[in-house]
């Protein structure tokens, strides 16, 4: 089967006019923009030209109903599922058609819907597998002075670890990357009220460090209390963009696209 990065795009559809403008906010530069993208799985079309930002220091939600298309944007701003047609840019450089192992050097950081840590790893042998150098960036010490547990747990396999845990390990793991974006995938997803809140209070601190973070999420009331700015997703488009505030006041949006 040919790569999905040797295909010819499939022609892109004429831009919606009513679709919401991919610019993250009145004289802020675009640290990764996705401009009308399209992406497939197979014959599949998922994505119909999908367009958003993420400014530098910006924390960006991207929320909608399972099967939205929330998980595909993430793979194809990654490489995993490349674009057929339109372009995604990261820092100036069109990453579109990138290899997965190129566009996490130029500084994006993953952490996956389900975690998928190594389970037959220990916590440092995980942390350390991700280490990529920087003199001013996250290093063992900084992701233990986050996640303490991480630094109490470090001999322990990763797989007999609570799912809470976990999450923080796949946290740490993306953070020893030294990214520049963070795309974290439905960080919350699975965990109690308590770990929700941990994992809170861990995405604001991160936010204060001034990182860049696109936030996938489900939970509505966890996302606006953390980001600068909101999409909302159906179907493989953009059908809201703006601030939390506005969505908060949307019932609309709200009922329609995120059951609300």
């Amino acid at each position: 089967m040919a790569d999905e990065r040797e295909r010819d795009p499939t022609p892109s559809s004429a831009s919606d006019p009513a679709r919401p403008s991919p610019s993250p906010g009145p004289g802020a530069e675009h640290l990764l923009a996705l401009h009308d993208v399209h992406s497939y799985y197979g014959d599949s079309h998922i994505l119909h030209g999908v367009g958003l930002a993420v400014a530098p220091g910006e924390c960006v939600a991207l929320l909608g109903r399972n099967g939205a298309g929330k998980t595909t944007t993430i793979r194809t701003i990654v490489g995993f599922t490349p674009a057929r047609a339109g372009s995604v840019v990261f820092q100036g450089h069109d990453v579109t058609r990138l290899a997965p192992h190129r566009i996490a050097r130029l500084g994006i950081g993953l952490v996956p819907q389900g975690r998928r840590i190594f389970p037959d790893l220990t916590v440092h042998e995980n942390l350390c597998l991700a280490e990529r150098s920087r003199t001013d960036g996250w290093t063992l010490a900084k992701v233990h002075e986050y996640f303490p547990r991480l630094r109490e747990r470090a001999r322990q396999r990763a797989g007999t670890m609570s799912g809470g845990e976990q999450q923080m390990l796949a946290i740490g793991r993306a953070l020893m990357t030294n990214p520049t974006l963070l795309l974290m995938d439905e960080p919350s997803e699975g965990l109690s009220p308590l770990l929700v809140l941990e994992i809170g209070r861990i995405v604001g601190e991160l936010k204060r460090e001034r990182l860049s973070i696109l936030l996938v999420e489900q939970n509505l009331a966890f996302a606006l209390s953390l980001t600068d700015r909101v999409y909302v997703m159906n179907k493989g488009q953009i059908v809201f963009s703006g601030s939390p505030a506005a969505l908060a006041a949307d019932e609309t949006v709200k009922h329609q696209f995120l059951g609300v």
